[in-house]
């Protein structure tokens, strides 16, 4: 789904973004039980998912089933393109119309193990969530829990579809933070083939797990 998009697309689950699986419907439900206001209802998901798995760049895997939202459930700590699947599914289980999209970004903060593993400080494909609310589509990025982003200095991002709530221009001291430099598109399920293809294309094996490459122990992004 590129350019146009029916929000009533929007609601319906996919192969990867499987949000009438039980487990995630039970999330769903424990996160909104008693709230009817899709503002707050968005809000409280948004939380839910940022903060519920911790953000690790270390943890690219190439195996599917890693990536429907009732595997991400039950995973530990993950990378920006789950975190969104999982809170898309979330949004959709919720009677909120949801779907994926995905930028090419920079990270100025980058760390020094990071970097050296990609090669660049250009991140292909990341992650985040559009919501269909009062005929608008706003863009929000669950990636970041509330723990990193005190580790680099910006706050947690909110977001309840009034506005998009993006990563970080800048952090807490005015650094340049992230910069988006190419918008993919928005999706009503996750592109895997041409995800995989543009990381390996991008980086090489390296950032897959279970490549020969070793992970390095980097403090910034490890609890």
């Amino acid at each position: 789904m590129r350019g146009e998009l029916d929000p009533r697309e929007a609601l319906d689950p996919s192969r990867f973004v499987d949000s009438n699986h039980p487990e995630v419907r039970d999330f769903t439900e424990s996160v909104v039980r008693g709230v009817r206001d899709p503002r707050e209802r968005i809000a409280l998901l948004f939380a839910a998912v940022r903060d519920r798995l911790r953000y690790d760049p270390y943890s690219v895997t190439a195996e599917p089933l890693d990536y429907h939202a009732s595997a991400i459930l039950d995973g530990g700590p993950t990378w920006c393109v789950p975190k969104a699947v999982l809170l898309t599914a979330s949004l959709r289980a919720a009677g909120i119309p949801a779907v994926l999209g995905f930028s090419d970004v920079r990270n100025h903060l980058n760390s020094a193990a990071l970097l050296e593993l990609m090669g660049t400080d250009l991140f292909v494909f990341h992650g985040w969530s559009a919501v269909y609310v009062d005929g608008q589509w706003r863009k929000g990025s669950p990636a970041f829990n509330s723990e990193l982003c005190r580790r680099f200095g910006v706050p947690p991002l909110e977001f309840d579809g009034s506005r998009d709530a993006l990563l970080h221009a800048a952090d807490g001291a005015g650094r340049r933070h992230m910069e988006y430099v190419r918008e993919r598109g928005m999706f009503a399920d996750l592109p895997f083939d041409e995800l995989m293809a543009t990381l390996l294309d991008t980086y090489g094996p390296a950032m897959v797990r279970g490549s020969d490459t070793p992970r390095p122990q980097d403090p910034r992004f490890r609890a």
